[in-house]
């Protein structure tokens, strides 16, 4: 997607950058923010492996926000990956939004995210989510306790999943962009493709639908991705990748009613997005230790 070069004096753009650790509802919070599903959601951590680009359209203003992986102390090839995508994420950004699960919150946890950003010389705003799960004494000692942290340019308690508080967490944003033309036409959302989405959603209904192991063995490429303008219709192909014999027994499952379960929820989140009628075949193969092989990482994309 090629930038805009139209140039308005009164406008402000930039980009901002979603951190936080794993489960903490980044993913959710830039769904919330568009107004549509770009980003995979799931209760299990590290659902988010890659950026994730939207684009936030305001008055006279734009908002470039950035999906980051969750940030922790990272073993394996894998989540050393996702970590290295998203700490590289803060040297463009112009405003950085830590994302804060307020239930679960204790600097322990954030150590990796505090220490990186130290380093940091841009606005770095609070966002404390899940606030609609906890009560206002416990709220009010939390955003105390965060505020002897690290002097935080704003702290503002929301709820990504109802949406409280998020219309002011948009006009701080939107305040601290600084002067500058959009980056994209206005009909822009985001920077990845139908076709990565597609494969997401079909990762999304993986982690969803199966435990706690197998989708961290899953990565999925779409094979096949072909319109058929005169049947209104979307044919896709694509394969799921696992690690063992044993994970592609439990994807496939029992006369292959967890597969088929796992295409139908994707093809209906998949239809959604692209206001059509898909057909959508999936295929489950086995690729030995692929996370923990750099050549397999870079084949599917991390």
């Amino acid at each position: 997607m090629t930038p805009t070069k139209t140039v308005n004096h009164n406008f402000k753009s930039g980009f901002v950058v979603i951190a936080g650790a794993p489960n903490s509802g980044k993913s959710t919070l830039l769904n919330r923010l568009l107004g549509e599903k770009i980003s995979i959601t799931s209760d299990k951590p590290q659902t988010t492996r890659n950026r994730i680009l939207g684009v936030l359209h305001l008055e006279n203003a734009q908002c470039v926000l950035i999906d980051t992986p969750g940030i922790h102390k990272a073993s394996g090839p894998l989540n050393t990956k996702m970590v290295e995508v998203a700490l590289s994420s803060f040297q463009d950004a112009d405003i950085i939004l830590l994302l804060v699960d307020a239930t679960t919150s204790g600097k322990d946890a954030h150590q990796t995210l505090l220490k990186a950003l130290e380093t940091q010389n841009k606005p770095v705003v609070l966002a404390l989510n899940k606030i609609d799960l906890m009560k206002k004494e416990a709220l009010l000692a939390l955003i105390s306790k965060w505020s002897q942290m690290m002097n935080f340019t704003e702290i503002i308690p929301i709820s990504a999943a109802t949406g409280d508080q998020v219309p002011v967490l948009i006009n701080s944003l939107k305040g601290l962009l600084p002067d500058g033309p959009p980056f994209f036409p206005e009909d822009s959302l985001t920077d990845v493709s139908e076709r990565f989405i597609a494969a997401e959603l079909i990762r999304e209904k993986i982690f969803r639908l199966t435990g706690q192991e197998i989708p961290y063995s899953v990565a999925v490429t779409v094979d096949q991705f072909s319109e058929n303008p005169k049947a209104t219709l979307v044919t896709i192909h694509a394969t799921i990748h696992v690690e063992k014999e044993s994970q592609k027994g439990i994807i496939i499952g029992k006369s292959g009613v967890k597969l088929k379960r796992i295409g139908e929820e994707a093809r209906a989140g998949i239809e959604r997005l692209l206001n059509t009628k898909v057909f959508l075949k999936l295929f489950v193969r086995v690729e030995k230790n692929w996370s923990r092989d750099t050549k397999s990482l870079a084949k599917f994309g991390y």
